[in-house]
């Protein structure tokens, strides 16, 4: 009998941590097909799926096309074969045993809801990674929690504004009106991108906090180099001229402004100042695609500004902990 759920995984270069994320998978109570796709590693990621996981498919491309793009590889042929819910998953994460069968509780419970995301711990299981998204009027995602001690803060269930694409569960019917994760984006805010765009459609978002998976913090990104930096920084222009509704693009145009020069001057006395700067030039070399999409969303857009603006985190992004 075909189940309802399949966990997409992108890999690369992940031999470190393949064997740990598909055994936690294997050991989950809810029923579930799984695809890894190959982002054309160079390690032997490969050859330990297919020897250790022969039920795991595997989807093999020779380029590595980011977060955004490895995940749309394999939700596309999930989409093609009616599964209701696609469940996405880094290759740095193990899943405690009832972290899928809670997802997929809480989005039959919430028929409203486009995502579930869970409580992301960090491997030491008792530090937070994430529990959900916000979105600053400063034009800043930000991780609810990140390095926090884990003490019950978190542990209610509730809306948030966006679900971490590490560890979350997204619904098939959601994704085929909304579209799939923005390619441009590569890697990071890719996931508050697709978030934004179901609030605006009038998805909502849910956190269900016995979900529970655990996550080595950048696993991968951190052998990558400058590559965070550039991408960060072309995303934090593209996300915010995408997505935010006109009356809130001015209302907190101000904001954006200041925190992007704050960015900038960061990078500078960081001595990443070029890297900073290719990925504004980058950002706007990707106005048309902005363009294009930023008329489609808003053509959809199911709600107003002000339940946007409702939605939205008022403050400064807070400090993040160090551990």
């Amino acid at each position: 009998m075909k189940t309802n759920v399949v966990v997409v995984i992108p890999n690369w270069n992940g031999e470190d941590f393949i064997a740990e994320c598909l055994t936690s998978l294997q050991r989950q109570g809810y029923k579930h097909d799984v695809i890894v796709v190959e982002n054309g590693s160079k390690d032997d990621s490969i050859d330990i799926i297919e020897s250790k996981f022969p039920n795991v498919r595997i989807l093999k491309f020779k380029d590595n096309a980011g977060f955004a793009g490895g995940v749309n590889r394999g939700i596309r042929p999930a989409l093609d074969e009616n599964y209701e819910y696609i469940a996405l998953f880094n290759n740095d994460a193990f899943a405690s045993k009832e972290w899928l069968s809670e997802l997929v509780r809480a989005g039959d419970g919430h028929p409203e809801a486009g995502v579930v995301t869970g409580k992301f711990m960090r491997m030491d299981k008792k530090h937070i990674d994430s529990t959900g998204d916000n979105y600053s009027v400063w034009a800043m995602p930000f991780p609810r929690g990140r390095n926090q001690v884990d003490s019950g803060q978190y542990d209610t269930p509730e809306y948030v504004f966006s679900g971490t694409g590490g560890a979350s569960l997204y619904r098939a019917s959601m994704l085929q009106e909304i579209g799939l994760f923005d390619e441009e984006f590569f890697a990071y805010y890719e996931d508050v991108d697709i978030s934004f765009r179901a609030q605006l459609y009038g998805w909502k978002v849910w956190y269900q906090p016995a979900a529970i998976a655990y996550h080595h913090v950048s696993g991968t990104s951190s052998k990558l180099g400058e590559f965070s930096r550039f991408h960060a920084t072309k995303n934090f222009y593209m996300l915010y001229a995408k997505n935010m509704p006109a009356r809130l693009y001015w209302k907190y145009g101000l904001f954006f402004l200041i925190q992007a020069a704050r960015l900038l001057a960061s990078s500078i006395l960081r001595g990443h100042g070029l890297v900073h700067i290719k990925g504004i030039i980058k950002a706007f070399a990707n106005s048309p695609h902005i363009t294009r999409e930023r008329l489609r969303n808003q053509r959809g857009r199911k709600v107003s500004a002000k339940e946007i603006d409702a939605l939205l985190y008022k403050h400064r992004p807070p400090r993040i902990p160090k551990i």
